[in-house]
């Protein structure tokens, strides 16, 4: 595939300058819009590389309902990304289901990858007794995927202030409620079953990537509980502790983000 077509085909978009470049890959229910409040911050120093996930955003026509049947799929999408523009080792930042696409992409290939880093991240949004708790019931999930089906308004509506954080501003939770509401109905179904389904801890404990985790401490979709578990799990890994409410800590508390990142990039991602 000519690299120009990936390219356009995810909506990848360029800007910046430096020798390292950051690459930004946005979670379920968004597109590279949702970087909009940090990404930009790192544009004077840095490469910095946005783009949207197969069938979010301007990306819909490069969905494939086989080819992401699974989270394989997108994770591909990502290093024909990476090929496409011909980048030397990247830092990565991945939210929720990103930090998973990205996680498989690393797995696969870790030569492309500098650091990685996980924001809010989830290797299995399920419990899984008596040792790893997700912070869902099987029967949650399928509430909420029947919801998608007969509501699709409705599931938004709920989804929304789960992933923004009640606490955090109204105007947030019903900003990305209306993006949640954009999506085509057909893709976030699937999308969201093989999110909340996922179950790739096996992968993240075989990572060969050095991982900063980060974690917000009020988060309803990625308890605290999911941060230390990797910690204590994923190679080469250092736990960040952000006494913060939401799963969004880019769109909530973006200044708090891009310090956090700015610490990365100065002191872990070259060890």
């Amino acid at each position: 595939m000519a690299a120009e077509h990936v390219v356009e085909r995810l909506h990848a978009q360029v800007s910046g300058s430096g020798e390292r470049t950051i690459v930004f890959v946005h979670g379920f229910g968004c597109d590279r819009s949702i970087w909009r409040l940090v990404a930009p911050a790192f544009e004077a120093r840095y490469r910095v590389v946005v783009f949207d996930q197969a069938g979010c955003g301007r990306a819909i026509p490069a969905w494939d309902a086989s080819r992401h049947a699974s989270l394989q799929g997108y994770a591909q999408d990502l290093l024909d990304l990476l090929a496409a523009l011909d980048l030397p080792p990247v830092v990565c930042v991945g939210h929720s289901v990103g930090s998973v696409v990205m996680a498989l992409a690393a797995h696969q290939q870790p030569e492309r990858f500098e650091h990685l880093v996980h924001l809010a991240p989830s290797p299995r949004f399920l419990n899984d007794p008596p040792d790893y708790v997700g912070g869902f019931e099987r029967e949650d999930l399928d509430g909420m995927f029947r919801l998608m089906e007969s509501n699709h308004f409705g599931w938004a509506a709920l989804l929304a202030p789960m992933a923004m954080g009640e606490t955090n501003p109204v105007e947030l939770v019903r900003e990305f409620e209306g993006t949640l509401c954009t999506l085509e109905p057909r893709i976030a179904r699937q999308f969201a079953r093989i999110t909340f389904l996922v179950d790739v801890r096996a992968q993240m404990q075989q990572l060969q990537v050095p991982s900063t985790l980060v974690q917000c401490m009020r988060d309803s979709i990625a308890p605290v509980a999911v941060g230390r578990w990797l910690q204590q799990h994923v190679p080469m890994s250092t736990l960040q502790e952000l006494d913060i409410a939401g799963h969004c800590p880019h769109v909530s508390h973006p200044e708090m983000t891009i310090r956090l990142l700015e610490g990365v990039l100065r002191d872990g991602a070259r060890r």
